[in-house]
């Protein structure tokens, strides 16, 4: 009857790809059936039995009330599960969470983030530990008054992607961004010689007393490519997260020290409480301080308790939780190979 259902509709015009999928068939198992010899049934193999390794009933629904609690709904799941195995948790692997999740219509999206776009990358800087490399950006913040803005200066530590200093002002200037430079460098005991700047090419950061500041502190200023927004990945990449997480006010700051007060309030939750995806999950202030390999270890060490219970869930290697090693700022690209 299928198969003559299918005939029918190719005749009037349907592919058998499209009459199949229809019926929730696919163009193979047609073809299959109609090479069969006469009389021959579904062919279909089908699962005969529920693997011994499947999550049971009362783990999904373990997955689903940790994933919906208070305190982990408005984590993702890359973050919830190293939170997990930080705590000696493992319940299931990411894809596990993430599939059940999707199955129970959990996994909608819950902001109005736009599609990133890639382009090309600047010179190179790579850093080895802290204090080797830092990035700085300046982004608005809207204020009460319709048009006017107050101005985030922030700088960032490739290497731990900790905030190692920032301000909030109601303009932008380059005499401000001297006098953060300053202050972060001596806050992080910075040695003259050993640390490059990098940013875009705005007033602020090349201006003749920022540059000035940078030659006096011994620091290389390194700058993007002029029209390329995005050789200031890093910076670009917190701000975005800074402006898209759970609590950013809707509204514009009623002040410069209301602005003030909810930025400190974020860098504190990111440098202490942020598990960052290019660190391997772990707080800025935890590999800024190197605490973050015994922490990975401990982690490490979970998951092969949880390869011993349950084996069979395990295709391969557990997940890779070694610590970092050297990170690039604006890494190069290879020419295709001819």
């Amino acid at each position: 009857m299928i198969l003559e259902a299918i005939d029918q509709a190719v005749a009037t015009g349907a592919t058998v790809a499209d009459a199949a999928a229809a019926i929730g068939l696919t163009a193979r198992t047609i073809e299959r059936w109609k090479k069969a010899p006469a009389g021959v049934g579904d062919l279909r193999a089908g699962p005969k039995s529920t693997p011994a390794h499947a999550l049971t009933e009362a783990e999904r629904k373990q997955i689903v009330q940790i994933a919906t609690s208070p305190e982990y709904r408005n984590i993702s799941v890359r973050q919830l599960v190293p939170r997990l195995a930080d705590e000696g948790v493992y319940v299931a692997s990411e894809s596990s969470f993430y599939r059940v999740l999707h199955e129970e219509g959990l996994m909608a999206h819950r902001s109005h983030a736009r599609p990133a776009s890639g382009k090309s990358t600047p010179r190179s800087h790579v850093a080895t530990g802290p204090r080797q490399v830092w990035t700085w950006d300046i982004t608005y913040l809207r204020a009460a008054v319709r048009g006017t803005f107050y101005y985030l200066y922030l700088v960032l530590d490739i290497w731990s992607r900790k905030v190692v200093g920032w301000e909030v002002h109601a303009e932008e200037s380059m005499d401000l961004a001297s006098e953060l430079a300053t202050k972060a460098t001596s806050a992080e005991a910075v040695r003259p010689g050993d640390l490059v700047l990098h940013s875009d090419n705005g007033g602020p950061m090349k201006g003749a007393t920022m540059l000035a500041t940078l030659q006096r502190l011994g620091i290389a200023a390194s700058f993007s490519r002029p029209r390329v927004s995005d050789d200031n990945a890093i910076c670009e990449a917190i701000f975005r997260t800074l402006k898209y997480r759970p609590g950013f006010p809707r509204k514009p700051f009623a002040s410069l020290e209301d602005a003030r007060r909810w930025v400190a309030d974020f860098v504190a939750w990111y440098n202490g409480e942020h598990l960052h995806s290019g660190i391997r999950y772990v707080t800025p202030n935890q590999r800024h301080d190197g605490r973050d390999g015994e922490i990975l270890a401990k982690r490490k060490a979970v998951y092969h308790a949880a390869k011993k219970r349950t084996p069979r869930r395990w295709s391969g290697e557990i997940r890779n939780w070694s610590p970092v090693g050297a990170v690039t700022l604006n890494p190069e690209r290879r020419p295709n190979a001819a």
